[in-house]
Order: structure tokens, then sequence, then C-alpha cells
């Protein structure tokens, strides 16, 4: 008797473990399938739109837009500091506003213009006049944050041309710099709104 349900173990064992792979293996036919035609299931293939560009990348639902600029796209100006939201090192304008990429989504940008530094500068290598006042000023030290300083910078001065210097430090007070060259930037900044020489 013993034997026997031992025997009947073994058979309700087996046909547990084949009914669950049986259930594993539709279930991976239906998603080969229907991508993205399931409940949940969110599109990889996505078009963004980056410095007037589109560009087609393959993106995870939980990638951060820090990612994939840079490690998807190549965009490597956008640097990845904190990874948190607080320093402004991956700065980009979303729409023309100044967003920290490493605290957005890549799915939520698909329809919006997205701007980094790469696409500051003219088709014959020309710099945005930023990038320029910030060189004269000797604004970068390390130049870590820079290019953080440099898109906050710009959203500033096409929304206000001629911002203060109390303005221009409210506009990057969200960019820390490790090496404590604020008034170098602040410097860059005026000389960009052309209110210093």
């Amino acid at each position: 008797m013993a034997v026997n349900s031992q025997l009947s173990r073994r058979r309700f064992l087996k046909a547990v473990i084949a009914s669950s792979v049986a259930a594993a293996s539709c279930s991976g036919m239906h998603s080969a399938i229907a991508p993205g035609r399931l409940r949940g299931t969110v599109e990889r293939l996505i078009s963004l739109n980056i410095n007037g560009a589109t560009r087609r990348v393959d993106v995870s639902p939980q990638e951060t837009l820090a990612h994939t600029l840079r490690y998807k796209l190549g965009l490597t100006g956008t640097k990845i500091g904190c990874n948190r939201g607080e320093c402004g090192t991956c700065t980009v304008l979303i729409d023309g506003v100044t967003v920290y990429a490493c605290s957005m989504l890549t799915q939520s940008v698909r329809s919006r213009a997205v701007r980094t530094i790469e696409g500051l500068q003219a088709n014959d290598g020309t710099l945005h006049p930023v990038q320029q006042a910030f060189i004269d000023e000797l604004s970068p030290q390390c130049g870590f944050c820079t290019p953080g300083q440099i898109m906050s910078t710009v959203a500033l001065l096409e929304e206000n041309p001629t911002p203060t210097r109390e303005e221009a430090r409210q506009a990057l007070s969200g960019n820390l710099c490790r090496c404590g060259a604020y008034d170098h930037y602040l410097n860059g900044v005026m000389r960009a709104s052309g209110q210093s020489s």
C-alpha cells in the first residue's frame, strides 16, 4: 500500500510539473505572437525627438532618460551624478523646460522635444553663446557639472534674455558644483546675456 501511495504521489508531481511547463510555454507563445498587446505591457521600440531628430530606440519600461541618452544613444554630454534628482548634472530641456533626466522615465517623453548639450552647437561647429560665455569666463573647473549648468542657463535666457544676477542664481540653484565655481558660472550667465564683457 505504501508503494502505491508513493507512485501516485510521483505521478501527481509529474503531472503538476508538466502542466506548469505547458502553461508557461503557451504564455510565451502568446507573447511572441502578440507583442505589446497584452494588458499591462509597454511597447519597447519607441521614437524619440532628440535635438530635432527622430531616434528609434529600444527602451525598457523602467528606464530613465539619462540612461537612454548616455548608453543607448551615445549622448554622453548628459552626465549621471547622484542618479536621484539632486545634483543637476543630467539636466536636459524637455519642451523648453529643465528636467533631471535621471528622474524622468524615457517612456514618458515620446511625443516631446528633448534637447541635450549636444544639440546646442551649430551645424558648422560654432558653440552656443552660453557655451562660449562659460569658456570666456573660465566657468568650468572639473567640468562635470558644466552640461547641466549650461542647459539651465539656456532655459533661463530663452525665457528671460536679461536676467539679474539673483535671477540667474535662482535658475542655477538646482545644479551643484563640487568645485564651488558658482560665481564663475554666474559671470558666464551675465556675459551670455550681454550684460558684461
